[in-house]
């Protein structure tokens, strides 16, 4: 899996990113954007709104589920995860984004959140595995961590992108965007397949 660095000027370069994914798809594509903290009642607002447009649009009861569940899972990241983002002298914390696409081959949950630096090559590293295990080995790794429990920095044992790699069945794709000398923004992109 390619990493993709690049430098933010003015602080956009993540908007600049998510405007030209956005532009990519047509509009009657998009299910949900939120920008903002991400609180356990904002995560029960969105995916419940979420749930009713796939209702809504007729889409099968296993896909619902696996988009239902690599939402709450994603946004759980953001919630537990994201860096204070520093703006102007305002403080905000548990920043994040989040976009789904509803597409005719695929449901992408796209999610981005500020981190520290020194996340990216642990985070980079831990990705690169899981994208090269097959569901066997994801069971067991998923099990492993799950009695192990060997946590990260952060407190995370990566069970969340573990377990978000077994439903899906496919690789993800995340990309780190430099914004200043101490803080990227990460973005992650599951795809559920139909």
């Amino acid at each position: 899996m390619k990493v993709e660095k690049m430098q933010i000027k003015n602080n956009q370069g993540f908007l600049n990113y998510i405007y030209e994914y956005y532009r990519s798809l047509d509009l009657h594509e998009i299910l949900l954007m939120f920008e903002g903290q991400v609180t356990h009642r904002i995560m029960k607002t969105l995916s419940n709104l979420v749930e009713e447009q796939l209702s809504k649009s007729g889409e099968n009861e296993v896909v619902r589920r696996r988009v239902f569940h690599v939402m709450v899972e994603s946004l759980q990241n953001i919630s537990r995860h994201a860096e204070t983002l520093e703006q102007e002298g305002l403080s905000c914390p548990g920043r994040g984004l989040i976009m789904i696409d509803n597409r005719k081959e695929s449901c992408n949950i796209t999610t981005g959140n500020v981190i520290d630096h020194y996340q990216m090559e642990e985070l980079t590293e831990f990705l690169a595995k899981i994208n090269h295990l097959d569901g066997e080995s994801l069971d067991e790794m998923y099990m492993k961590q799950l009695g192990e429990g060997h946590l990260s920095s952060r407190g995370g044992a990566g069970l969340g992108f573990i377990d978000i790699r077994r439903k899906t069945g496919n690789p993800i794709e995340y990309h780190f965007i430099t914004i200043d000398e101490r803080t990227s923004f990460f973005i992650f992109v599951s795809k559920i397949s139909k």
